[in-house]
Formats: structure tokens, C-alpha cells, sequence
């Protein structure tokens, strides 16, 4: 049977997922673990899609920090216009498939091709129209597109592009110096929608239920959007025997109304069709070539209007850059929440956890961080170190305790427990002597019982990431981004 996953299936499971960090009854944190070396600290492991690496996560974990609606947004590949004019882009359309594919790489699916693009002004276009010679071949984009306008497209004379045939751009947004800090990446910029229209049984225009003018020119592009107009027509076939010329005011036949069009023909064959008029309303759109006064007997010639995305063009940019990624902040500053971050470590491994509990308790937390790790104060820690393995014993045997040293601070030792040699686990309590090997530390004043905050195996692990050694600092912020691809 075939079937496909639409693009919009996986961005409403973006939105799904991306939802749950603003609500009530869900709590998210961004974790980190793994304060020891790698079996090859240059090659760190591929995370394994299994319970034993869910275990591991948090048998490593060191500390958690709530991540919050606004540390999260849709996230889209990242096209940086080409400075050097060396770069072909694809234009929207309404039909790619393995049949049909883009002009410029050749993609069967709109959105794995090049059909958008970010300037080093943070300014947001996609392509309408891509550039092409007299001969209707693809032309690098070497004129930037610029301007905020809400409705006006931007045509841009490109070198090597036949003239009135260049580069058209659409606006779509521009992203904000908070969303540059927070979310954009090398590979991936975030994408957001205002809400100015909303598509109610495909009929557009009606106002979404929860937006408002935030006075950003986004708004007045997605205000300004026109539901089903045609902005670009495609010659799928030139045909021949046509009487040169250019024929104007051709209308285009479909459900909608109002378009009109330019049709040039050279040499006997259609060269190439402009809109005129966009009109609107369109779902099915087509020009009757025979029928353009004029024109002569010729025969063979198909020119493809391109049908807009639902509510148009800038309406809802998610939907129509496809937005399935999501991406996640967050910032590590310093040593967070009272020192629940350990400054005096590395890390690596990064994670997302959902719902954890309160130690203790099955109560969900919604604490701004959370240790993981236990503390103990010692009668000296003269010879300790971190990542040093600690013990209750002289030896590794049946009922001994072993933890791993991750903090230090004064006399008080942070550290995660790991498994014996028979695979339990023991805590220490007060009085034990610890042991390094066989050389002796100290003996336990007090066992610190507000550690850790978090129960261990609770919530569930969303993500995992395993990375190269990330060294810490007092002075130090850490921005941790999580792309996440639905």
C-alpha cells in the first residue's frame, strides 16, 4: 500500500512537542552527565536508541536546568545568501516530486530543496521566481534581495539572468537579535508564527484567536497575505509554430479570479510567462494557450501557473519553510541555581528530560534547577581529586559503596554513586572511612540528605547527545542548543 509522512505531519508534531514546554502540567530540563573520558575521548560514542543508554544517561547525570516556552522554537535549515553571486536557488512550487524535480538541486520534496534563504541583515525571503538566461537555463543569484515590504515582491537584475527574468523574492520575516542569540546555529535558523491569519475550512482571512499586532513587519506580511494568488507560471513545454511577440492581459482560467498574465513567444515557441496580476482565490489554476488572440496555430506549448501555499504567500512561515525542527536553549551560567552546576568539571553528554520527580516523591518538579548528584562533607580531602573513584572499603567487594568524585569545594565532595563489583549500589552514610585504592581520605562527618534533588529514573529521556569533553569554569557560560528533527 503506498503511503507517505506529509511535511505537515512532522511540523504538527513539531508544534506538538514545542507546545508541551509552556504547559502547566509539563516540566522539561535540559540535563548534562558524563563527567569522565570516553573510551576515545576524540570519538565520542553514538548514542544507542535503547534502555541501556536511557540507564546511562541517568546513572551519569550531574544536573538539570527547567527550559521554559521561550527557550524554544521552530527551527528551519539554515540557506545563507551567497555573497559571492556563485549560488542557484530553487523557487517555491506547488508540485516537486521524483518527476518534477527542483531547477537548481534537483529535489523531489519542496522542502529538501534551496527555496528560501537568510542575509547577513536577518532578513528572511523566499525565492518566487528563480533566475534564468534568454535560453531558460537557472543563473546564480548574484544581487541580494533587501527590503521589508508586507506586499511588494523584490525582482533583482542578476548577472547572466535574460532581462525582467531575474531572481523574485518574497519577505517572509526577519529574525531579532534575541532570536540570533538564542536560537541560530551554523546549520539552522528558528522560524516563528504570529497568527495574523488563520485557515478556517479553507477559507482564509479570518483572525487567529490568539494573535496581535506585535508591531513587527512579520505581522503585516502575514496580515497582508492573499489567499490564492498566483505569483509565478512555470513553461513546462514550449511548443512551436506560435506567432512571435508578447501577448498582455491574458487572463488565467481556475477557481479563482482576476490573474493575469504576459506570455512571450520566441522563435516559434512560448519563451516565457509573467503575472501580471496576481488575483486570488486560486486552488487549480491554467492558461489556454491556443486561445490568446493572436497568437497563431502553433501547437504543443504548457504554461504552469504556481499554485500559493494555503492563505498565501507569508501567511504562515512554518507551515510553508517547513518548520520540524525544533530547537532548544539554554544557557549554563556560571555555576546556576546555588552551585547546583559544578564548575570545577566537564561534561559530556547533554540530554532532555521530561517530567522528572522531586526526590522521593512522584511529584513532578518544577524547580529552575536540579543537582543530581550526591554531597557528603569529609574530615579532610587532602590526596582527592576530581573523577577520582572513592570507596567505603580497602577493596571493591560485596556491600562496598563507589561513587565518582565530580566537585570538591572545601571539605564538601560532590560526587555520583556507581555500581560495585557485584553491580549494586550502596550509599555511604556517616562515619565511613573513604578510600582512594588502598590510601585513605577521611572519614564522613555528615552525609548531606538535600542531595540529590532529583529522583533518579524518573521522567523520561527525550534526547541524548554525546559529545567531545566540555571543560567548565566559575567565569564561564555554557549555550547549549538541541536540535530536534520531527
Amino acid at each position: 500500500m503506498a503511503a507517505i509522512i506529509t511535511e505537515k505531519f512532522r511540523i504538527h508534531n513539531a508544534k506538538q512537542f514545542k507546545e508541551d514546554f509552556g504547559e502547566s502540567a509539563s516540566s522539561s530540563y535540559i540535563f548534562i552527565g558524563r563527567p569522565y573520558p570516553w573510551t576515545d575521548d576524540t570519538s565520542p560514542p553514538s548514542p544507542a536508541n535503547a534502555v541501556g543508554e536511557e540507564i546511562d544517561s541517568y546513572s551519569d547525570m550531574l544536573a538539570l536546568k527547567k527550559v521554559g516556552s521561550s527557550d524554544v522554537s521552530h527551527g528551519l535549515t539554515r540557506y545563507d545568501w551567497d555573497s559571492t553571486g556563485s549560488t542557484k536557488y530553487d523557487e517555491y512550487a506547488h508540485d516537486y516530486s521524483a518527476s518534477n524535480t527542483s531547477p537548481a538541486t534537483s529535489s523531489n520534496n519542496l522542502y529538501d530543496s534551496r527555496f528560501f534563504v537568510i542575509t547577513d541583515e536577518y532578513h528572511v525571503y523566499k525565492c518566487i521566481r528563480t533566475g534564468r538566461n534568454s535560453s531558460g537555463v537557472v543563473v546564480n543569484s548574484t544581487v541580494k534581495p533587501t527590503g521589508t515590504s508586507a506586499t511588494a515582491l523584490v525582482e533583482t537584475s542578476d548577472t547572466g539572468a535574460a532581462t525582467g527574468r531575474g531572481y523574485i523574492w518574497k519577505y517572509m520575516y526577519t529574525v531579532s537579535a534575541s532570536e540570533t542569540i538564542k536560537f541560530v546555529t551554523n546549520d539552522f535558523i528558528p522560524v516563528k508564527t504570529i497568527g495574523a491569519q488563520t485557515e478556517i475550512d479553507g477559507t482564509s482571512g479570518a483572525l487567529g484567536t490568539a494573535a496581535s499586532d506585535d508591531g513587527t513587519s512579520q505581522w503585516d506580511v502575514e496580515n497582508s497575505a492573499v489567499d490564492g494568488g498566483l505569483h509565478h507560471v512555470v513553461v513546462t513545454a514550449g511548443g512551436s509554430g506560435y506567432t512571435d511577440g508578447t501577448y498582455t492581459s491574458v487572463a488565467i482560467d481556475g477557481d479563482g479570479s482576476g490573474g493575469v498574465c504576459t506570455v512571450v513567444v520566441a522563435s516559434g515557441a512560448i519563451s516565457y510567462v509573467n503575472i501580471t496580476t496576481a488575483g486570488t482565490g486560486y486552488k487549480r489554476a491554467s492558461i489556454d494557450i491556443a486561445n490568446i488572440s493572436g497568437i497563431g496555430s502553433g501547437s504543443g506549448g504548457v504554461a504552469k501557473p504556481i499554485i500559493s501555499p494555503l492563505i498565501g504567500h507569508g501567511a504562515d512561515p512554518i507551515q510553508e519553510l517547513g518548520g520540524n525542527y525544533v530547537i532548544v536553549n539554554s544557557r549554563l551560567e556560571f555555576g546556576e541555581g546555588s552551585g547546583d552546576f559544578p564548575t570545577d568539571n566537564d561534561f559530556r553528554r547533554i540530554g532532555l528530560l521530561q517530567d522528572p520527580f522531586n526526590v522521593g516523591t512522584t511529584t513532578v518538579s518544577t524547580s529552575p534547577t536540579l543537582a543530581a548528584y550526591h554531597k557528603m562533607t569529609l574530615s579532610s580531602v587532602v590526596g582527592l581529586s576530581v573523577d577520582d573513584i572513592i570507596l567505603n572499603a580497602n577493596s571493591d567487594g560485596s556491600g562496598v559503596a563507589v561513587s565518582r568524585v565530580i566537585s570538591i569545594t572545601g571539605n564538601v565532595v560532590s560526587h555520583i554513586p556507581q555500581a560495585n563489583s557485584e553491580g549494586g549500589y550502596v550509599n555511604f552514610v556517616s562515619s565511613n572511612t573513604v578510600y582512594v585504592g588502598g590510601t585513605t581520605i577521611g572519614t564522613i562527618s555528615a552525609v548531606d540528605a538535600t542531595f540529590p534533588e532529583v529522583e533518579k529514573y524518573s521522567g523520561q529521556v527525550m534526547y541524548v547527545e554525546n559529545r567531545g569533553a566540555v571543560t567548565r569554569a566559575a567565569d564561564q557560560i555554557e549555550d547549549i542548543k538541541l536540535i530536534i528533527e520531527m
